[in-house]
């Protein structure tokens, strides 16, 4: 690995998420800006503490994203977290960002008694996670439905 400038990692305020959700729409929705309606509940999300935007920077630079939803998991009785959304920006890459990312998702687990969290990736990025320590789950499928609004 190649190591770059330094990097840290922070979580965003509910009122300081429209440059990350930026870095989001320019590269996972083809440069498509959410709905403010949607913005306007990631920000109330935010500020009740159910999900967490972490901004990583290098000299001051957005380098990448992760949002983190924080839910309860009732058979398991405990909660539990995922990793929503999470993005390195191409030229920071093979830099140690997006490892540094899930490293502060893990801190921020550990701080609020979360002891697992999961993933849904596709295969390109799956050798990032397992790299990262994260295992398949055997037998799991994910499966998912559209529903007009």
């Amino acid at each position: 690995m190649r190591l770059g400038p330094r990097i840290e990692v922070r979580a965003a305020a509910p009122d300081g998420l429209a440059e990350p959700l930026k870095l989001l729409e320019e590269f996972l929705r083809d440069s498509d800006p959410v709905p403010t309606p949607f913005a306007e509940r990631l920000s109330r999300a935010v500020e009740r503490g159910d999900v967490e935007v972490l901004v990583a920077r290098a000299e001051g630079r957005l380098v990448g994203v992760a949002v983190l939803a924080f839910r309860l998991d009732v058979s398991a009785g405990a909660p539990f977290a995922s990793v929503e959304d999470l993005y390195v920006r191409p030229d920071a890459r093979q830099q140690g960002a997006g490892r540094v990312l899930i490293e502060a998702v893990g801190k921020q687990c550990r701080a609020r008694g979360v002891s697992y969290v999961e993933v849904q990736t596709d295969s390109e990025a799956a050798g990032f996670y397992e790299a990262l320590g994260y295992e398949p789950e055997e037998g799991v499928r994910v499966l998912s439905r559209s529903y007009a609004f």
